[in-house]
């Protein structure tokens, strides 16, 4: 493979050319190849690694793309790689995983979402090893079992407004605070997902103790209006709620309000090794529905 890659480090040229790049790679493998974190950073500052198209015939755009992200708190990125179903089986997906790689610093990783045979195949010609797993799991959004009572001295409401961010962070950060991407927030990580088109203040529920202390939250997020997919965005219970089945009270609330705004499934994304997180959403009927992977060089 000898075709040049370009490394940005800074807002690329033509962000809209990467986003129709991902989205043919998506109708082609049924699988979105950017995350929502990775699609928001195409715009960003990157690092950005872009293979050039061959010409400015059939491919005039990227043949492929791959995007860096750095947790917010920092320590080894973390890359995904998208290449045109025009330009595959010529070696540039390895070319291009091997350079995202190289960009991300010691110890980072490449996601393979939905796992492909191709991404194994990838993976094992450039002797990665699976690192990490994160499942999507889905269920219907009939036929809920009534919500639970709250414990005596909780409350639960919805979001008020920025007053509430820096509970929020607090207990976003206390719960994910092994987590790569999601421990570490600031207020940028708020202000981006609260300033997004999706965001629905009646959608975020809160849990309060008798002090007004949060003791965890679940965000909630119509997904694909389209389709009546809505998202288990992200649930966070501090270490002093757990214990007290608020992560299955909050979950509870939110599959309500999805289900009340006309939607017919959720989703959502869990660590595959969370033994905890797996057995509540398991008795809450969810089953697997996607697998995603990181891999990393051994």
């Amino acid at each position: 493979m000898d075709r040049e890659f370009t490394v940005v480090r800074g807002p690329i040229a033509d962000p809209a050319a990467v986003h129709a790049l991902a989205a043919g790679a998506e109708s082609a493998d049924g699988v979105a190849p950017l995350s929502e974190q990775f699609l928001l950073g195409v715009s960003g500052d990157g690092p950005h690694v872009l293979a050039p198209g061959a010409g400015s015939g059939a491919q005039s755009g990227p043949a492929g793309y791959a995007g860096i992200v750095v947790p917010p708190a920092g320590g080894a990125g973390a890359a995904e790689v998208v290449v045109a179903p025009s330009e595959r089986r010529r070696g540039l997906g390895a070319a291009l995983v091997s350079a995202a790689l190289d960009a991300t610093g010691e110890g980072g990783t490449v996601w393979a979402h939905g796992d492909l045979p191709a991404a194994r195949a990838t993976a094992s010609t450039l002797g990665l090893t699976a690192v990490r797993t994160l499942l999507n799991l889905r269920r219907s959004l009939a036929g809920l079992a009534p919500a639970p009572s709250a414990p005596d001295g909780v409350t639960v409401r919805t979001y008020a407004g920025p007053e509430d961010d820096e509970q929020i962070l607090r207990v976003n950060n206390a719960a994910f605070a092994w987590h790569p991407e999601q421990g570490g927030w600031g207020r940028e990580q708020v202000d981006e997902r609260t300033g997004a088109p999706w965001f629905d203040p009646a959608g975020l529920f809160l849990a309060f103790d008798e002090r007004d202390r949060l003791l965890g939250f679940h965000w909630t997020k119509v997904a694909d209006p389209a389709t009546g997919l809505g998202e288990v965005y992200v649930v966070a219970v501090a270490p002093e709620g757990q214990g007290r089945g608020l992560g299955t009270l909050l979950t509870a609330a939110g599959l309500h309000h999805l289900a009340g705004r006309g939607l017919d499934q959720v989703e959502l994304y869990v660590e595959g090794d969370n033994a905890a997180a797996l057995g509540t959403y398991r008795r809450l009927d969810f089953t697997e529905n996607e697998r995603h992977v990181a891999y990393a060089r051994r």
